[in-house]
């Protein structure tokens, strides 16, 4: 926050308060002062961080809170009754002009607008012209998702790897989810990003010891579809939990059919299941045919190449694919058939889940 905003409201205000009062920052110094000689001085006292009045050497002081990681303490002069007064009403003032600014003036919360769709579009380019935004840069959202307990702040870390906040915002989402919107060069290869995002899981929990997913939402080339790339980070990581429960790294582009599946509302689903299987069929098949089905999808329905990776006699696996046929109505063998079950599979993996829709 621009300490001459300060410094031109306290101007206004010196005539109403017959104290010395003013401003310091989280050093502890002075960035605007009714007495001017005061300013860039050092005060021997560390700013408070809750927003209790308290009384030190003479003077007394008011916390406004962090902005931004900067914290703002208003002092007045004097220990007594009305510099309480004074101090608990220019505090009001400050913190909300301070407010203000941040809505009106800070990128990261602009950018956090954007993504969370709490802006109208067509405010987008007026409020980037006002902030001598770039509108027209290739950006990608990543979302960062820790998945266990940590006294880190995962926040930190992030903003410390990207620390160019002119290109590159570390966004806050809740407790668990830092977005992190990167600006990426025109034509860059999906596999870079994914690359970035691998570093990122690598550093948290190597160094840090924090488990992270990691979401990755398309590569867009203006501010207003940066909520579009947002909710596709955050669905690659819904998807992932789903389909790809191993994965650290999950990007959109490359979740295939499971996407078009998520897409679809649970109603069409269940209706899909009941018309590809007989009654309860699904729920018949063990853990042991179901490992065989998964084996024979991974041997591109190869009988021999799956028995020999099964190390079961070749007529074995055939009398397992005739038992499923026999239980589901579908012959894995026949390309067609094939299909429908490994996307019956998937569907009722996904009801299963209880997903999430952004």
């Amino acid at each position: 926050m621009s300490n001459r905003l300060f410094q031109g409201v306290i101007h206004q205000m010196k005539d109403s308060v017959d104290r010395t009062f003013g401003v310091i920052d989280e050093n502890s110094t002075i960035i605007a002062c009714s007495d001017l000689g005061k300013i860039g001085e050092t005060v021997g006292l560390n700013p408070s961080q809750n927003n209790e009045l308290y009384v030190n050497a003479g003077y007394t002081y008011k916390s406004l809170g962090a902005s931004q990681g900067t914290n703002y303490t208003v002092f007045v002069e004097g220990d007594d009754v009305f510099a309480s007064k004074y101090a608990a009403v220019i505090a009001v003032s400050f913190t909300n002009i301070k407010f203000y600014y941040d809505e009106k003036y800070d990128r990261s919360n602009f950018i956090k607008n954007i993504i969370l769709d709490n802006i109208l579009p067509g405010d987008i380019y007026i409020k980037a012209r006002e902030l001598y935004f770039n509108s027209d840069v290739m950006r990608t959202v990543i979302l960062i998702r820790a998945t266990d307990h940590h006294d880190i702040s995962v926040y930190d870390i992030i903003q410390n790897l990207f620390p160019d906040k002119s290109k590159d915002f570390v966004i806050s989402i809740n407790e668990t989810d830092i977005a992190l919107v990167k600006e990426t060069k025109p034509g860059i290869d999906p596999k870079t990003i994914e690359k970035l995002a691998t570093t990122i899981a690598d550093t948290i929990s190597g160094e840090f010891f924090v488990h992270a997913v990691i979401g990755i939402g398309t590569t867009v080339d203006n501010l207003k579809d940066l909520a579009r790339s947002f909710k596709e980070a955050q669905a690659a990581l819904e998807v992932g939990k789903v389909f790809d429960t191993e994965k650290t790294i999950v990007s959109y582009d490359n979740l295939g059919i499971a996407r078009l599946i998520y897409q679809l509302p649970t109603t069409l689903c269940k209706t899909f299941l009941k018309e590809v299987f007989k009654l309860g069929s699904i729920e018949s098949l063990d853990q042991e045919t179901l490992f065989t089905i998964q084996k024979f999808f991974e041997n591109n329905l190869n009988v021999s190449e799956t028995s020999r990776k099964l190390f079961v006699h070749r007529n074995t696996l055939v009398y397992r694919l005739e038992k499923i046929k026999k239980i589901t109505g579908l012959d894995l063998r026949e390309f067609d058939h094939a299909i429908i079950f490994k996307i019956a599979l998937m569907v009722n993996k996904y009801l299963k889940s209880n997903p999430v829709k952004y």
